[in-house]
C-alpha cells in the first residue's frame, strides 16, 4: 500500500511529465506543420541542410506523425521511438550541414533526452522495462 507522500510524489512527477510533453509537442507542431504548409522559410531551411526542397512536407509529416503517436498515451513509447529516430536524422543533417556542435548538432540530443524524460515521469514502469529499477 502507498502512502499520501508517495502518491503526492507519483503525482507531481506525473504533471512535471505532462508539462515536458506539452512543451515537447508545441516545439514539434511548431516544426511540423510550417512544413507541411510548404512555408518559404521551412523550405529554405530543409534546402540549407542539403534536402530538395520538395522534400520539406514530407519530412514535415513523418514529424506530425510521430507527435500524434507520442501524443496518444497507449501509443506513447512507439511515438517516442520514431521522435528519437526522427531527431537522430536532424543530428545526422545539422552535422552533415556543417553546424555548430553544441548549438545545432547535439540540439537533437537534448531534446530526445527531455522526451524520455517526461515520458518516464509519466510512466515510471518503464525504468523496469529498461532494467534501470527493480521494484
Amino acid at each position: 500500500m502507498t502512502t499520501e507522500t508517495e502518491r503526492s510524489t507519483r503525482s507531481r512527477a506525473w504533471y512535471a511529465g505532462a508539462a515536458i510533453t506539452a512543451l515537447l509537442g508545441l516545439f514539434f507542431a511548431f516544426d511540423s506543420i510550417p512544413k507541411i504548409a510548404g512555408m518559404r522559410f521551412a523550405r529554405e531551411g530543409t534546402e540549407a541542410l542539403g534536402f530538395a526542397p520538395d522534400k520539406t512536407a514530407v519530412i514535415g509529416w513523418v514529424l506530425l506523425v510521430c507527435l500524434i503517436v507520442f501524443l496518444i498515451p497507449r501509443t506513447a513509447v512507439l511515438g517516442a521511438l520514431g521522435l528519437t529516430a526522427y531527431l537522430g536524422g536532424a543530428v545526422t543533417a545539422n552535422l552533415q550541414a556543417d553546424k555548430p556542435l553544441a548549438g545545432f548538432v547535439l540540439s537533437g540530443v537534448y531534446v530526445g533526452v527531455l522526451l524520455w524524460i517526461g515520458l518516464v515521469l509519466r510512466r515510471p514502469e518503464l525504468l523496469r522495462v529498461l532494467g534501470l529499477r527493480r521494484d
